[in-house]
């Protein structure tokens, strides 16, 4: 288990809620202390982020775990919404695509958004979430 001296804020946008499920508890098993908000689209995740922006931009989640492929908002609409939205003009969430394609051109689409930070394939394990907290610390 990863040590934080902070809480880490998460919010996990995926539309499928078994995977939100086992996601959560493996971050909660990967790193000490997490709070963890899971949205089962992208709009609805988009909804959230504004209000907290509105309360305080300082709330907004410390990382993004966007999934690709959901209904009504997808991951690629997700990001063109939270740039045009200029939600997080103070650059505080770091945005991760989770998900199960293995198609270059979804990798390769996601590495060009400069809000992406990388590409994480699904299924998460705790030793792929270990590795993406240590990597941050270290950066």
């Amino acid at each position: 288990m990863i040590s934080n001296s902070k809480p880490i804020s998460i919010l996990l946008v995926d539309d499928d809620e078994i995977n939100n499920f086992i996601s959560i508890k493996l971050i909660k098993k990967a790193l000490e202390y997490t709070e963890i908000t899971a949205c089962l689209d992208g709009s609805y995740a988009i909804k959230k982020l504004l209000d907290l922006q509105a309360k305080d931009p300082n709330s907004l989640p410390d990382y993004i775990l966007l999934d690709i492929n959901m209904p009504i908002m997808n991951g690629w609409e997700f990001l063109e919404d939270f740039k045009r939205l200029e939600i997080d003009p103070l650059k505080k969430s770091k945005i991760y695509i989770i998900s199960s394609s293995v198609f270059s051109n979804d990798i390769n689409k996601a590495k060009s958004y400069p809000l992406v930070k990388n590409f994480i394939s699904k299924p998460l394990n705790v030793d792929k979430i270990k590795e993406l907290f240590t990597v941050e610390k270290t950066a």
